[in-house]
């Protein structure tokens, strides 16, 4: 028997002033800022888009940059919200609000055993790819199986959802970081009889002339 599919929605939070920082700095499960002036405009463009799709549940990481992006598309599509503790960013240790090009200097070892194999070697005192792999996949398996045939939202994190992008595309997860995934960027994945399958990645029309 085939079962309807389940549509999984999986969207990155709007972005911060840490995205915007010249360069840019590590943003990971410690920090919890919110939105910026272009992240709520971002998800305020993104909740107007989910107003033409028929969602049956809202999903979110407990940050708060994910929080209120995903509060955008609840009062779009009129649903409350739900948040997974499991779904945080990475924790990025030591390396919290800081650029690579501070890392690179300050922790030349650390710096270049991440860039080799990040599935293996995490940020320093913080996770490893393949620890975010092993923390969000059985998440994202369970929340499939409870809304078969359903169309379910989610709203994470760059790391989080390249992680799960790299493992329904059955990548080394390693090569997750190579993955391009925009603030309020929308993934579209559909499973039929429990397989998820990527179906559309890193959408950012819904961004345009912002």
């Amino acid at each position: 028997m085939i079962h309807q599919p389940t549509t999984l929605y999986l969207i990155r939070h709007g972005s911060t002033l840490s995205n915007e920082n010249k360069p840019r700095l590590l943003q990971g499960s410690g920090v919890n800022s919110g939105l910026s002036d272009l992240g709520k405009r971002q998800a305020r463009r993104v909740g107007e888009w989910f107003r033409h799709v028929p969602v049956d549940v809202v999903y979110s990481s407990p940050l708060m940059r994910a929080v209120e992006t995903a509060q955008e598309i609840c009062g779009a599509v009129a649903r409350s919200l739900i948040t997974v503790p499991e779904l945080v960013e990475v924790d990025v240790g030591l390396w919290e609000r800081q650029t690579w090009d501070s890392i690179k200097v300050r922790h030349p070892e650390e710096y270049a055993r991440f860039h080799g194999d990040c599935s293996q070697y995490g940020y320093l005192g913080g996770e490893s790819y393949g620890d975010v792999q092993r923390r969000i996949v059985p998440v994202f398996t369970r929340l499939l199986e409870q809304h078969v045939g359903q169309t379910i939202a989610v709203i994470a994190h760059s790391t989080v959802n390249t992680v799960y992008l790299a493992t329904l595309l059955k990548l080394e997860v390693k090569l997750a970081r190579k993955l391009p995934q925009e603030n309020c960027a929308v993934n579209v994945i559909r499973a039929i009889d429990g397989v998820p399958q990527l179906v559309t990645m890193n959408s950012i029309f819904h961004l345009e002339a912002i």
